[in-house]
């Protein structure tokens, strides 16, 4: 029996709620049919956002959603997207399907969506072909209050009052589809670029985001957080408020991206691969982390992972560019291990965005049509919500196994454990083996006795096991049973396969 050990004196990190953040690119059928049908849509909408899905993220607790990209941020002109929907300018996405893009999604449909969802916003900036003026007048455009031609145009298009742009990505992946650029040349482009991005709102600044790493880029890391530091004022917190990450999980990819192995089909050597390479976030975080130490001991700038996910080969005709892929058990389990992961560095990790919200890549929900279906994936979202805002606390697993075999081999259960405001702690764990459940003695160090469990839920099932339009609650969030109270703690039997949350109180 493996021990999880939980001291609740030692409080550590806030957990962020920006770490349980999305990602909504123009990209497939994500932000057209998943979440914007149009006002004249048969399909229920309010103010064209679709009435289904965005109840159920706000049943999800989206804390803050990521646009327009992606690769696609590095080709938006987000004049296109304003004004009237039949007199903007149509384009082709060329990253992403070869489709037109009719641009009657843009800035103030995503600033709806952000209102009807209560969340965070997360605008990505256009570095790759776009100009530092067309940054600016975006910010003006957006969130200046007085009069000026940008916040005059913006009252022309009906919104007189301006938003509230919580964070700015300077430029996405600009090592790759946003320029192809070296490290210190991005650098010096993210110092011109963010000196213009302007607080308008004195009370509610803008925080600012550069574009990190691929995966162990760690070279990218230290050139870009080098030439950066140099020559910058004293006050550096506020001309740097983030630096992303990207890591995509691959199944089966060793050097060709053309296949990544199916998301439903695969065998159980796989299934653990799979786990293992998710598993290389850890190591992903403490090296990024360890660069990062150097130049900000103080932890003040964010580590942004704002793609993550599982990336596999598209479901059978499909259209390839459409990056639509099913969402299994491995799924679910792919998103436990990585939110523990990152609640466990919440010091350094401040948000984290899974990729992509709906109908591409790892998402929370599928459509088709009128339906629509909750993931896997969103099970897991839900049912660790309660960590948003909550109180890391110190926790161990003690006597804990492994599955997997050789290259593949990684600990059997992934777990953190936080206390929200009202004392409740919330406990979330994985079984990551095929084959077996796992015992798992919970205890605390103080007052073990008087905690008792206020709510357990679980999803688990085959490793391949997934929600179909015919078949929607294959997999589903479920009441969990099969524990006991112990004179320090509780006892739980976690089932093979599985994600488990457990709320305690006094």
């Amino acid at each position: 029996m493996a021990k999880l050990v939980i001291n609740n004196e030692n409080k550590k990190s806030t957990i962020a709620p920006e770490i349980y953040g999305h990602f909504s690119e123009h990209l497939g059928r994500c932000i057209y049919e998943g979440l914007y049908v149009g006002e004249n849509s048969d399909i229920p909408n309010v103010n064209g956002m679709r009435k289904d899905v965005v109840e159920a993220l706000r049943e999800m607790k989206v804390p803050v959603l990521r646009w327009p990209g992606g690769c696609f941020a590095d080709e938006y002109h987000w004049m296109d997207g304003i004004g009237p929907k039949e007199k903007r300018k149509k384009m082709i996405n060329t990253h992403w399907g070869g489709v037109v893009e009719d641009n009657s999604f843009g800035t103030h449909e995503f600033f709806e969506l952000c209102r009807q969802l209560g969340c965070k916003t997360y605008v990505n900036a256009n570095v790759g072909s776009g100009t530092v003026r067309e940054m600016s007048e975006w910010v003006e455009y957006m969130t200046f209050n007085g009069v000026s031609p940008m916040a005059d145009l913006r009252k022309e298009n009906g919104h007189e009052e301006p938003w509230v742009v919580d964070y700015l990505g300077v430029g996405n992946e600009n090592w790759g589809c946003g320029g192809n650029m070296r490290p210190q040349f991005y650098a010096d482009e993210y110092r011109r670029y963010q000196t213009y991005v302007r607080n308008y709102n004195g009370n509610k600044p803008i925080a600012k985001i550069c574009c990190g790493a691929n995966v162990d880029d760690y070279h990218w890391t230290k050139e870009v957080l080098d030439t950066c530091f140099d020559h910058t004022p004293e006050h550096f917190h506020g001309f740097m408020d983030g630096l992303s990450l990207h890591y995509y999980t691959l199944p089966e990819t060793e050097d060709d991206w053309n296949f990544k192995g199916s998301a439903t089909d695969f065998t159980e050597e796989v299934f653990y691969q799979t786990l293992k390479r998710s598993y290389f976030m850890e190591e992903l975080i403490n090296k990024h982390g360890a660069i990062m130490d150097t130049y900000d001991p103080d932890k003040k700038i964010g580590m942004m992972i704002d793609e993550w996910g599982i990336w596999t080969d598209v479901e059978p005709g499909t259209n390839p560019g459409f990056l639509y892929q099913q969402n299994t058990m491995r799924d679910a389990l792919v998103a436990g291990m990585n939110l523990n992961i990152f609640n466990k560095h919440s010091d350094r990790v401040k948000m984290a965005c899974i990729a992509q919200m709906i109908n591409v890549l790892q998402s929370v929900m599928l459509t088709d049509g009128e339906k629509m279906i909750k993931t896997p994936t969103y099970y897991v979202f839900k049912m660790y919500r309660h960590h948003q805002g909550a109180t890391l606390l110190d926790s161990s697993l003690v006597g804990n196994g492994t599955v997997g075999s050789e290259k593949n081999e990684l600990p059997k259960v992934f777990e953190s454990v936080s206390e929200d405001a009202d004392g409740v702690i919330t406990i979330t764990l994985t079984n990551n083996s095929l084959e077996s459940a796992e015992d798992v003695e919970i205890q605390l160090t103080k007052d073990g006795a008087s905690y008792k469990v206020c709510e357990a839920v679980f999803v688990s099932g085959k490793m391949n096991a997934y929600n179909t339009f015919e078949n929607p609650e294959v997999v589903k969030e479920e009441e969990f049973k099969d524990f006991n109270r112990t004179p320090n703690g509780i006892t739980v039997k976690l089932p093979a396969c599985s994600v488990v949350s457990i709320r305690i109180k006094k």
